[in-house]
């Protein structure tokens, strides 16, 4: 019998098959692998440090299957074909998604998105360059001012990480409750309630959707609500809550800042016929008052592109918003404009001058 030649592996390889996740264990112990997914049984993928690369890792039709059900096992979720697509947290903190054929043509699809658990605070993203520091202190001061805040931007481009980081930032008095999909946020709060949704049963019953668990945040006495992301028609009961003086935060994809003041307009229309623009424009015009904007770089850097604040106004139905923060050469910094609405960082006791210096004339 052949000698083993790493005794140290093959017992991580043994303890992987058997409690971790075998072949891809090794992925998920490593923080620069931020995402992991699967084409194929031949075809692994991960994305290291933001830019995507082709592993060597093979695996048998039936591994992928037992890796799907060893992950789900804990989450009480199901995949199969009268429910061929599943979200799901693993109890890591990470987010599995899957889709099985006849959806897919051939193979399961697999989508491990892991989160930095090391970025916890806005001075990380300083010291990691993808903040100015007169930004980190603005968008500090707009969560202790009860700011309405929208983070914008494209697939993995760090809008759930700003997001924590933001409420870290919040008083630790604040009651925080957090509504999501699956649980994906990470953040510190002495005083939380997280929240996600759940899919229907095999009898098609017990579905709890993101329009319901933000009814049900607003009876649980929030000093701040946080939606994970609006995709659909749970956008209206969003803006219903944040209209009624509830600070709030949530995350839209969008290309741009000013792209995602359009889309929220635009997304309530999604709840029925009874709801028109005429309605949703000017509420979103006063709900939310900065929008930050994250953007992935090919190189795979995450950084925040913009900051801008509505001003309120809507002016030939688009809503007239101004820039507080731009990339200047490679560095965020600010433009010299001060946000038109004031009066939170009023009441709260701060001056946005401060940090932006003298308003331009």
């Amino acid at each position: 019998m052949p000698l083993i030649r790493d005794e140290v592996q093959a017992a991580k390889d043994v303890v992987a098959s058997i409690t971790g996740f075998g072949a891809l264990q090794s992925f998920f112990d490593d923080d620069a692998i931020e995402e992991i997914w699967i084409n194929g049984p031949d075809r692994v993928f991960v994305a290291r440090d933001g830019v995507p690369e082709l592993t060597s890792v093979t695996l048998a039709p039936s591994d992928v299957r037992d890796l799907v059900e060893r992950m789900l096992q804990s989450t009480g979720r199901r995949v199969d074909l009268s429910s061929p697509f599943v979200d799901a947290s693993l109890p890591d903190g990470s987010r599995l998604h899957v889709v099985i054929p006849d959806v897919t043509q051939k193979h399961w699809a697999v989508n491990v998105r892991k989160f930095a658990r090391r970025i916890k605070e806005l001075s990380q993203l300083v010291d990691l360059d993808s903040l100015s520091r007169p930004a980190s202190e603005f968008l500090r001061m707009c969560v202790l001012a009860g700011q309405n805040i929208l983070v914008s931007g494209a697939t993995q481009s760090g809008k759930t990480t700003l997001m924590g980081a933001l409420l870290s930032a919040a008083r630790p008095g604040e009651r925080i409750v957090t509504v999501e999909e699956t649980f994906e946020l990470s953040f510190t709060a002495r005083d939380s309630v997280r929240m996600q949704c759940r899919q229907p049963s095999l009898e098609g019953t017990g579905e709890i959707s993101l329009r319901r668990l933000i009814k049900e945040a607003l009876r649980m006495r929030p000093d701040c609500i946080v939606v994970g992301e609006v995709r659909e028609a749970e956008s209206l009961d969003l803006l219903i809550a944040l209209n009624s003086g509830l600070p709030g935060m949530c995350s839209i994809h969008a290309n741009g800042a000013r792209d995602a003041l359009v889309k929220l307009s635009t997304l309530p229309l999604l709840a029925g016929r009874n709801i028109d623009s005429a309605f949703v424009v000017p509420t979103v015009a006063s709900s939310i008052d900065i929008v930050v904007h994250c953007e992935l770089d090919r190189r795979g850097r995450r950084r925040i592109a913009e900051v801008i604040a509505p001003t309120g106004r809507v002016i030939d139905a688009s809503i007239e918003a101004e820039t507080i923060f731009e990339l200047r050469g490679g560095s965020l910094d600010p433009t010299g404009i001060h946000p038109a609405r004031s009066s939170k960082f009023r009441a709260a006791g701060y001056d946005p001058a401060a940090i932006l210096g003298v308003a331009a004339s």
